[in-house]
């Protein structure tokens, strides 16, 4: 399963030599632990890797004593029955948040210099992993998603198809009716299979999408089993609103409603730490209103204004269709046809959240009126920093191209914002200033 971040991580033992650790961050099943034993295999002499979920206590106490470093990794090899070689061998704490106090380690191990240090794990900064332990600064933070598009293609075999949208989306050049229905088509296999590498790889095999369905399943119910086990506070409250992610999605805004989560009763202070748990945990992707589209959009949030997208497009189907058999052959179905009709909205918008979400860009939405004490609101779906600009984004879910509101948007700020776009399901095409481009160029943004 070829992944991106491989080159990031050679990249990184390139140019650190051994002054910095990586942390790779990521949702359970996201495929961490795979891709880090790969490039350990494949770029050094010799690897370590101690998962922390599996260890015996021997190996733990180990870490009590970080006064003599050679005497813990001479330990270290023994236990593991792995030889190191100064400067040509990785170390790597697999889970690392099970055990905070290796993480700790990792500044008195970096600062010695004689290996290379990999940490993984999810639920990185709640509090009680980092409670009673120093965060190394000696720590480079790097975020794995789920596989993207193109990643998903070249599992399949195709390494054609990405470089032909990329080339189109920069001449900003249509691709023709087949070519376009061909990519949209497998763009949609995308959608509902999603990028857990394993439901991907299950898909892979025999283009069996119950394989799939089968995977994903598992997967949601390992986050519903984590919830319980790691959520020690407001588990209730968690575990409501990840259930809920999917009829808050199906809303008109699609905003979180917590009265209708906690019949009638909730409040965003009792749902904030909850919200936070789904974020750091990486299951779930949020998106928060900003009152300015100006470089900062941080600065501008409004934190009780927010939109929760599943993490991967693919699990928010399965949680959605999980309620009935009809609504599954319904999906599947109308995949056959080239179409969704169960919400589409709701997959769309999501998909577009998780791809600039793996480009690296925080989520914001836009609400604004056009006149003051006016009741005539306004919503654009994202905002997207561009340089010195910001790049309003509105998605739909058919080949509806109306775009009032990023007119009146355009003509009130035109000074910060840039290139407007509509995502849609039809061809790249030019209206006005506004471009129209389908929904797997998404993925060039």
């Amino acid at each position: 399963m070829k992944r991106k971040i491989y080159a990031k991580l050679k990249e990184w033992k390139n140019t650190s030599n051994g002054s910095t650790a990586l942390l790779i961050e990521g949702a359970r099943r996201v495929g961490k632990s795979y891709i880090v034993e790969e490039f350990a295999r494949n770029e050094y002499d010799s690897y370590m890797l101690i998962n922390f979920s599996k260890v015996g206590k021997n190996v733990k106490e180990l870490f009590e004593d970080l006064t003599d470093v050679p005497s813990l990794l001479q330990k270290l090899s023994y236990y593991m029955k792995v030889k190191l070689i100064e400067r040509r061998s990785l170390v790597v704490f697999d889970e690392v948040q099970k055990f905070p106090r290796a993480r700790e380690a990792i500044k008195f191990l970096v600062e010695d210099g004689r290996y290379d240090y990999i940490e993984t794990g999810s639920l990185m900064s709640i509090h009680e992993n980092v409670k009673d332990i120093i965060i190394p600064s000696e720590e480079k933070p790097i975020e794995m998603y789920p596989m993207d598009f193109e990643e998903f293609c070249w599992a399949l075999g195709d390494e054609i198809t990405v470089p032909l949208i990329r080339e189109h989306f920069q001449q900003k050049k249509p691709l023709g009716d087949a070519l376009h229905k061909s990519i949209l088509e497998q763009f949609r296999k995308y959608m509902l299979v999603g990028g857990m590498p394993r439901a991907v790889m299950a898909y892979a095999e025999n283009r069996d999408f119950s394989a799939a369905e089968t995977e994903k399943r598992l997967i949601l119910d390992l986050y519903r089993a984590d919830i319980v086990k790691h959520a020690k506070r407001n588990k209730l409250r968690i575990g409501a609103l990840f259930e809920n992610i999917p009829s808050e999605l199906s809303g008109h805004d699609k905003k979180c409603n917590l009265s209708d989560i906690d019949d009638g009763q909730g409040r965003f202070t009792s749902y904030e730490e909850p919200l936070y748990w789904l974020k750091d945990s990486m299951i779930a992707n949020l998106c928060y209103n900003t009152t300015v589209p100006a470089v900062g959009l941080s600065l501008n949030k409004e934190s009780k204004s927010v939109k929760a997208y599943m993490g991967d497009t693919g699990l928010l189907v399965s949680m959605t269709i999980s309620e009935s058999e009809e609504i599954e052959q319904e999906v599947y179905s109308a995949l056959l046809m080239d179409k969704l009709h169960i919400n589409e909205g709701m997959f769309t918008e999501n998909i577009v959240a998780q791809m600039l979400r793996s480009n690296g860009h925080k989520l914001f939405f836009h609400i604004f009126y056009k006149e003051q004490n006016s009741k005539n609101k306004y919503e654009v779906d994202f905002l997207v920093r561009s340089g010195k600009k910001i790049n309003p984004i509105e998605v739909k879910s058919s080949d509806y191209t109306s775009h009032s509101s990023l007119d009146v948007l355009m003509e009130r700020y035109s000074k910060t914002l840039g290139q407007p776009y509509i995502v849609y399901t039809k061809d790249l095409r030019k209206v006005g200033n506004v471009l129209c481009i389908p929904i797997y160029m998404a993925i060039c943004l």
